[in-house]
């Protein structure tokens, strides 16, 4: 980095810059950046959503306030349809006599039945009375002393000339007794009978103010009338100004900064309002905006001293690691003398360390070209102790048939012999498609076949897809002569062999079944630890005894798991039914062999 800004005279920069200095820089216009995006960050995901949230619960609270009242509202609605459902309640009110005199009495007790059948065991009004047409109480349910013996005037005037701003019923405050709902008494043709009026239980009309924790919650009427404050309204308290938008529900701030939330209601025509002070919420804001300011100044300081002691700290290993891998030689760790000089640590370094990873690779493809000839020489020694066991079987079987005066069959038998040395001896490195060994197993066979004639079948069950999967040499045939040498030693002809191949989705499987003696458990448990415990010197030549579970079977389990690694299952057990016998059970991946 070259710093000679031509614009500013009398500051001149040098022109190869130290390290430490461009650390200090290329991490300061890097810290500036971070810190940028960081502050951007808190104000659009943080300050704002939170100043959006903080409005929206003043719009959820004032709305769930006037909705808590509105259902108080509609149960009154409810129960006054009841009472008015009623049609008993137009006769007695179409014949209404004094409450003095006996009929009188009776029909007020009526009318109070009624009542009480229409409010049932839970009573959530302060009380009820019936006015006839003159507006004069004639039955109450509770009969307070406060209750109103006669119906406002003025509330009766409105009534009668349906001015109910098209609700069906007047709500407004009543001198002595509180909020009174009332509606007149008519039947379907209009015509009234009389009024009915339901004092409100003021306990549930302040039921909304008491969930208020922040801020001061009103409920007016259409008179700009409080029905409803969280705090006490006196004549010698002023109300604050209060005004509600074109919208039925809004928000907005006043002269002084604070926040007023309102919501009118469809179902009395009341309006909510919820007055928050400005520092109750605008104050969470500004304390995330100053805890952020104050966290990033803290940050950009403390980074700016970290980076600038690391960086001189950061020097001298750097020096020092460039030296050392600048002596590093593979054959003999001769010290190399560095003639190169370097303004930049970095750049020496970076060269230093390119030319030890030349050295490295070097070093690995010399290593991996050793174990592959080394993994080449265990499996042609292990395949070379199969070998001559086969060939002295087979070479027996041949001289047996001879004595026997078998021309053909030894003519045969050295055929399939000719061709089983040829595919033994041939590259014994090199893999083998599963195909080719199949059919050395089918020459071994036919070989044996001379011998015991049709006591012997044999089944090799596998399509075209054993030309894809990949084995070592003789690695099925060591199965089958242990088969026919030692799993039917007890067992009556016909003895039956039976091979079989499937691949499913790149897993390939090789089983080879017998009708044999099968084997003791504690044998087999033998066996396969033998085979278990050989993963670990299967570079030792041991001469085991004859039997399964020998050299050949193990030496050939070997030389699988020398290619397939730890993609190899191998397995042997009873068979299960009334034939008994062994299965062992090969089962790989088509996956690239690694060795």
């Amino acid at each position: 980095m070259t710093l000679t800004p031509s614009g500013i005279k009398g500051i001149r920069f040098p022109i190869q810059a130290s390290l430490q200095t461009k650390l200090l820089l290329t991490f300061l216009i890097l810290l500036v950046i971070v810190l940028g995006c960081f502050l951007a960050y808190v104000n659009w995901v943080v300050i704002k959503p939170l100043k959006v949230d903080n409005e929206n619960k003043m719009l959820v609270t004032v709305s769930t306030a006037s909705n808590q009242l509105d259902e108080y509202m509609k149960s009154q609605i409810q129960l006054s349809h009841r009472i008015l459902s009623n049609q008993q309640i137009f006769n007695i009110l179409a014949n209404a006599q004094p409450w003095h005199t006996a009929e009188g009495l009776r029909q007020s007790r009526a009318l109070k039945d009624m009542m009480f059948e229409a409010i049932g065991p839970t009573m959530n009004i302060r009380d009820m009375i019936i006015f006839d047409l003159e507006g004069q109480s004639i039955a109450s349910f509770i009969g307070h002393d406060d209750s109103p013996a006669q119906l406002d005037s003025r509330m009766k005037a409105l009534l009668d000339d349906g001015q109910t701003g098209g609700l069906g019923y007047i709500v407004a405050p009543h001198p002595s007794s509180g909020m009174s709902f009332t509606r007149v008494i008519s039947n379907q043709n209009g015509h009234i009978f009389g009024y009915l009026s339901i004092m409100l239980d003021p306990s549930y009309l302040r039921m909304p103010a008491e969930d208020i924790a922040v801020g001061d919650l009103y409920i007016v009427n259409a008179a700009n009338q409080v029905v409803v404050s969280s705090t006490p309204v006196t004549a010698n308290n002023d109300m604050p100004e209060l005004r509600a938008g074109e919208q039925p529900d809004g928000l907005y701030t006043n002269d002084s900064g604070d926040y007023i939330a309102y919501h009118q209601s469809t179902v009395t025509g009341w309006t909510t309002y919820l007055l928050t002070p400005r520092q109750a919420v605008i104050g969470p804001v500004n304390s995330v905006k100053y805890l952020s300011i104050l966290l990033i100044t803290s940050l950009m300081v403390f980074s700016f001293i970290y980076i600038y002691f690391s960086s001189r700290s950061f020097l001298l290993p750097i020096r020092k690691l460039r030296g050392q891998i600048s002596r590093i030689q593979y054959s003999n760790l001769n010290v190399r003398v560095d003639s190169k000089a370097h303004n930049d640590e970095l750049v020496a370094l970076g060269d230093s360390f390119q030319e030890l990873l030349v050295r490295l690779q070097q070093s690995i493809e010399r290593e991996k070209l050793a174990l592959h000839e080394e993994v080449k020489a265990r499996g042609s020694a292990l395949q070379a102790q199969i070998a001559p066991h086969f060939i002295h079987n087979s070479l027996y079987l041949i001289s047996i048939a001879s004595q026997e005066g078998k021309n053909e069959a030894v003519s045969a038998m050295c055929k399939h012999l000719s061709d089983s040395l040829r595919y033994i001896v041939s590259s014994p490195y090199q893999h083998v498609s599963l195909a080719e060994e199949l059919e050395h197993t089918r020459n071994y066979l036919s070989l044996v076949q001379q011998n015991y004639e049709d006591d012997l079948e044999w089944t090799i069950d596998a399509d075209e897809s054993a030309e894809f999967i990949q084995l070592p040499r003789l690695v099925i045939q060591p199965f089958v002569e242990n088969c026919i040498e030692h799993g039917f030693v007890d067992t009556d002809p016909p003895w039956r062999i039976a091979i079989r191949v499937k691949l499913y989705n790149g897993i390939w499987a090789i089983e080879i079944s017998d009708n044999g003696d099968g084997i003791d458990e504690a044998r087999l448990g033998e066996i396969m630890a033998n085979i278990t415990g050989s993963e670990d010197r299967d570079h030792e030549l041991h001469i085991h005894a004859s039997g399964l579970g020998n050299m050949g079977v193990v030496n050939t389990v070997n030389r699988l798991k020398l290619m397939y690694k730890n993609r190899l299952f191998f397995n042997l057990y009873n068979n299960a039914g009334e034939e008994r016998g062994v299965t062992v059970q090969i089962i790989g991946s088509l996956t690239r062999d690694f060795y």
